[in-house]
């Protein structure tokens, strides 16, 4: 049988036949792509003309077009729906796909043309666009250990394999214990739970094959049960369990993953020449180096703290008027938190939730890019890898932009948090070649036929991935490595951060809140009540974030700790984290970090990127409102179609004439 991996696609956008393929398919088209993508490599190094740019650069550009287009409709089944079988291919693909990432990066004969045209780049005649490309393959493959000899050069392919099959393994054992885990729910412990929650509860029981409610890892679960079960035992049952993940002991504790790839990074560094792997991580991110970023983490951490030690005090004494004795605990925070926001803000997430419909919010997001940006969204019937997954095709001006796919509901073979990825990247280098781009949440499942209902916090994370969408959707460049999203780490989170602020735009809300069930727009006096307790407990969601930044960073600072953990207990020490508030990410669950090489020193970005976006939206302010069209046609312009076609600052600087200061963000968390 003719595998379809290894086919042109002919279907409606070229998307992949997921109804045609099967997971006994993946490792022979793996196999051959590799093999196809080697052959192609070597006819580049065979080639006796001199080098060019074309017979080069854009021969390896487009070297592994086959290999891609497996990966990228395998790695969408992996993340949002594994089973043993893809988990096991997981297994094998990480070795296999690092081995010859570095048989490229090291191949000398290679390396040589790509360094003769470097050095031969004032007379090559090449676009803007070109000479970027130029520069970031070169410096790439530097970076990758092109220039290593020897033992040096043997050594960091040997620890680039294993760390991929360290974050492979750190990513599925961290599966695997949210996947385990729930705690089924007597009529008793259903008192004082709004209907949502156990609603959502009972779902998730059906998802488990468990006859009733049940309590389950998923944030989307697992935050408003912390917010309204008054039954204390219970909240610290669960919360344990959240905070317990990779760390429960036998085959899935991730703590000694977690000190061999810190170890195995801080070898890296030393090999291709840097102090630490902190050092290397940053050279090429805006901030630069690692004290730059601890500059910036700790302006923010002063203010937050203080926010935090002073709620936590107000918290503490709630909690004592209820009779409990003691200080507040981490699974009492938000609890108390949700009653003082009734109590300071007369808000209840029982009845804010039927106005912000999943759907609703989804029409809300289409809106505002069509507005901004002349995006035109209609629904298709395609085959999808998941039946929860909805497709639109993405079209401006009657000309077809990219095919968007959402799949938002939580299900136990999904991975926890949300994301944005592409199965294929915009390019021109092949043909017009647009996206299809993914963006994946894990909001609560509502029972059948009903309509699926969220938290501002959950329509905040549908922007914030739509605004990476929109990244990938507006992308206008000819190669595929300076594609969307292929910006400096800490510039990636600009264009999602940003796209949030629209949530909180009122003409929005007017529009798209409305109730559940009566079609009513929310009342205005919730709604500005809604609006103006948006940077309410602001302390302890940016202490919290602020936690796992530092501690990220101290892990990559000079020497491997050989004990994270007591490396994170020694951070914390020292920033006086407060006793009850957890890190959002402790280690042994720091899948941004452990799960592979993207966040490594890098969790950081948010909170860089936050500073540019909160000064960007008092651009479009400033310039006449949220839907400013010349401020939105400089955005489009210069950073979502733009890629990474220059470096992040030049990008920033030519949409909005100068670098941002702290001040806006602080402004904007009410800090």
């Amino acid at each position: 049988m003719t595998n379809p991996l290894l086919q042109t696609w002919d279907t409606p956008y070229g998307l992949p036949p997921f109804d045609q393929i099967s997971d006994d398919d993946f490792a022979p088209a793996v196999d051959a792509a590799l093999t196809e993508a080697r052959s192609n490599i070597a006819a580049i190094t065979a080639n006796t003309e001199a080098p060019t740019f074309a017979n080069t650069i854009e021969a390896l550009d487009l070297s592994d077009r086959l290999l891609d287009q497996a990966l990228g409709a395998f790695y969408a089944l992996a993340g949002a729906d594994a089973n043993p079988a893809r988990e096991a291919l997981s297994r094998d693909f990480a070795p296999l796909l690092s081995a010859f990432s570095s048989e490229v990066s090291s191949n000398k004969d290679l390396f040589a043309r790509i360094e003769t045209l470097w050095q031969d780049r004032e007379n090559l005649d090449l676009t803007d666009e070109q000479q970027r490309v130029l520069l970031l393959t070169r410096r790439n493959f530097v970076r990758s250990g092109a220039q290593l000899e020897g033992y040096a050069a043997d050594r960091l392919t040997e620890v680039k394999g294993r760390l991929s099959v360290l974050g492979n393994q750190f990513r599925q054992n961290l599966l695997a214990d949210e996947r385990a885990w729930f705690m089924p729910l007597g009529d008793s412990d259903l008192a004082g739970l709004p209907d949502f929650v156990i609603a959502a509860a009972r779902a998730a029981g059906k998802d488990h094959d468990v006859d009733g409610p049940v309590v389950t890892l998923s944030r989307s679960l697992i935050v408003p049960f912390l917010q309204f079960c008054p039954n204390r035992a219970l909240r610290q049952k669960a919360y344990e369990a959240w905070a317990a993940r990779g760390a429960n002991g036998g085959e899935t504790d991730n703590r000694d993953i977690a000190a061999e790839t810190l170890d195995l990074r801080a070898q890296r560094a030393d090999l291709l020449g840097y102090d630490s792997f902190a050092d290397y991580k940053l050279e090429t991110e805006m901030a630069g180096t690692p004290d730059a970023v601890r500059d910036l983490l700790m302006k923010v951490w002063e203010p937050a703290k203080a926010a935090a030690d002073a709620d936590g005090m107000r918290l503490q004494a709630m909690m004592h008027n209820d009779g409990e004795t003691g200080p507040l605990e981490p699974w009492d925070w938000r609890y108390y938190s949700e009653k003082r926001r009734k109590d300071d803000h007369d808000l209840d997430e029982a009845a804010l939730k039927p106005y912000l419909q999943l759907n609703r919010m989804v029409e809300a997001a289409f809106s505002c890019a069509n507005r901004l940006f002349g995006l035109e969204f209609s629904p298709i019937e395609v085959p999808l890898y998941h039946p929860d997954c909805k497709a639109w095709e993405v079209k401006r001006d009657g000309e077809h932009i990219a095919v968007f796919i959402a799949d938002y509901f939580a299900r136990s073979s999904k991975r926890s948090g949300a994301w944005c990825s592409a199965m294929r990247n915009q390019q021109k280098l092949a043909g017009d070649i647009r996206p299809h781009v993914v963006n994946v949440c894990n909001f609560a499942k509502p029972p059948e036929g009903e309509p699926a209902l969220l938290s501002y916090d959950d329509a905040r994370t549908l922007f914030h991935e739509f605004g990476h969408a929109l990244h990938q959707m507006l992308s206008d460049v000819t190669y595929q490595l300076i594609s969307g999203t292929s910006v400096a780490r800490d510039f990636v989170e600009l264009p999602s951060q940003l796209f949030e602020h629209w949530l909180g735009v009122p003409e929005v809300l007017e529009e798209f809140a409305t109730h559940a069930e009566t079609g009513e727009p929310m009342p205005r006096d919730l709604l500005d009540r809604m609006l103006g307790a948006a940077t309410y407990d602001m302390g302890f969601q940016t202490v919290e974030y602020l936690a796992s930044a530092l501690v990220d960073l101290a892990f990559h600072e000079g020497d491997a700790p050989t004990d994270p953990m007591q490396k994170q207990a020694e951070v914390l020490e020292e920033i006086e984290m407060p006793h009850a508030i957890g890190m959002r990410h402790a280690t042994p669950h720091f899948a941004h970090v452990f799960a592979g090489d993207g966040y490594s020193c890098g969790y950081y970005s948010y909170m860089w990127s936050e500073v540019m976006d909160a000064d960007a939206f008092e651009a479009f302010e400033e310039a006449g409102g949220a839907f400013d069209a010349d401020m939105a046609a400089k955005l489009e312009k210069h950073i979502l179609s733009a890629g990474g076609t220059q470096e992040a600052s030049d990008a920033y600087l030519a949409f909005r004439g100068k670098m941002p200061d702290v001040g806006p963000l602080l402004k904007g968390r009410g800090l």
